[in-house]
């Protein structure tokens, strides 16, 4: 019998706030953020990718599937991914969920300190990783590819053909750069680094801002306008920089 491959194994699962978690939650609804499951079915380990709202409902779903909670990956610091106060309210997140789940937490290594004040979460319960770091769920290797643009720690997650890219990339368009933190140039360079990942990588965003909640990154290249630009000059030019 051949062996089993990591696409056999793979346990993944996209899920959208309002909808498959934290419904009737006004701001999930509004936000539509998605989350995401990621673990090995033959070992049962799963981390979760942006857990924020209802982490209780998140951590319900883990375990209706028969997996076991083992970490979380967070793309980037802001509140409608890790928790904490944004637009008036406080959002549940990271915080949270170590009160019911003793696992590590994730995070881009520049943006310790981010998260931390973001969540109140110590810094000594965040594990700060470099790019091209590997985080390994049972025989499943996630690799982090530091991102940033939207934000100095922003990160995407690349396992077994799929690219968990958090607010770097949408289907149409990409994260703002206005706020706090965000720099167009290094969006810039960010973006291409994505396109030169083949073609046939499928793109799960952040949040779906288009019909569709996936397609393959050779589309995404095609149809997004933010790869239009050939030159950092003329991205800029773009934003108006």
């Amino acid at each position: 019998m051949p062996a089993q491959g990591a696409s056999d194994r793979l346990y993944f699962r996209q899920l959208l706030s309002g909808r498959d978690f934290a419904v009737g939650d006004p701001v999930a609804t509004q936000m539509v953020n998605f989350v995401y499951l990621i673990g090995d079915r033959e070992t049962r380990e799963a981390v979760v990718v942006d857990p924020a709202y209802r982490v209780g409902d998140l951590l319900d779903l883990v375990e209706a599937d028969g997996m076991r909670l083992t970490g979380a990956l967070a793309s980037h610091y802001h509140a409608d991914h890790v928790g904490g106060s944004a637009f008036g309210f406080d959002l549940e997140g990271i915080a949270a969920l170590l009160e019911r789940a003793s696992v590590p937490i994730h995070v881009q290594a520049d943006e310790r300190e981010w998260v931390s004040r973001g969540t109140g979460v110590g810094v000594g319960e965040l594990r700060g990783h470099a790019d091209g770091d590997v985080v390994e769920v049972g025989s499943i290797q996630i690799r982090l590819l530091h991102t940033p643009g939207h934000t100095p720690g922003s990160q995407c997650f690349l396992v077994d053909g799929r690219l968990v890219a958090g607010d770097t990339l949408f289907l149409d368009g990409c994260g703002r750069t206005d706020l706090p933190g965000g720099d167009p140039a290094l969006m810039y360079d960010s973006l291409r680094r994505l396109a030169e990942l083949p073609d046939d990588v499928t793109v799960f965003p952040g949040h779906r801002y288009s019909p569709t909640s996936s397609a393959d990154l050779g589309t995404v290249t095609r149809m997004n306008y933010v790869f239009r630009p050939t030159s950092r000059e003329q991205w800029l030019a773009m934003l108006g920089g």
